[in-house]
């Protein structure tokens, strides 16, 4: 029976490395599929992950509807036999259903990769959609780190080195970006709750206060 799929995990964890090998290796057994993606790190309509691997796909923008475009391309001789969607999470809640309708109208398996939370820990609308309407939800089994070592289970908006909490919900941005740039990072929930970066921290290590003392 064909699926929709939701795969989620933090910033970092290889989302959009599965998604372009589950593309290759059904491309290696003559399958053919449809990728879209919104707003991705390396431009319009390119799926990219940060291995540096990239491929071109189809931007999702809010105008498109995903339902209609596979019809369109069917219908005009095109093959498609499954359907890869990243960044899965910026996408309106309408479009997730349209996914859905792939799924059960025209039987296609549907993969959709994307982030669950922002950095304000608060469901994407695409995600919280995914969430209800999924056949089934896999969590990466990539486990990203926070600065301290402990599991990183939240993402971070970074401006300076300086977690944010207020702004717009969609910012595109990437982890390890330079400190003045609007960036992202991964933290652990202690850590997300104190607002504490890996820069912060750094700087807290090296301030005055906290320098031992040698008497002379």
């Amino acid at each position: 029976m064909p699926e929709l799929v939701f795969f989620s995990g933090t910033m970092d964890c290889g989302k959009s490395t599965l998604a372009l090998q589950i593309g290759h290796n059904r491309s290696a057994r003559g399958l053919r599929g449809l990728i879209f993606t919104r707003d991705d790190r390396a431009g319009e309509g390119k799926l990219s992950s940060r291995l540096g691997l990239v491929t071109d796909a189809i931007e999702a923008d809010e105008r498109i509807d995903l339902y209609a475009h596979v019809v369109e391309h069917l219908s005009r001789g095109g093959r498609a036999d499954y359907v890869i969607v990243d960044e899965a999470q910026f996408l309106a809640p309408e479009q997730i259903d349209q996914l859905a309708r792939i799924v059960d109208e025209l039987g296609l398996d549907v993969f959709a990769f994307g982030i669950t939370t922002d950095f304000r820990t608060k469901l994407f609308p695409g995600s919280q959609r995914l969430i209800e309407l999924a056949d089934r939800i896999e969590t990466l089994q990539v486990e990203t780190l926070c600065w301290c070592g402990a599991r990183a289970t939240h993402n971070a908006r970074t401006v300076g080195g300086k977690m944010v909490v207020e702004g717009a919900q969609v910012v595109v941005g990437d982890v390890n970006q330079a400190l003045e740039e609007v960036g992202y990072e991964v933290l652990c929930r202690r850590h997300h709750r104190s607002r504490m970066t890996s820069a912060t921290a750094h700087a807290a290590a090296l301030s005055p206060d906290v320098l031992p003392v040698t008497e002379s």
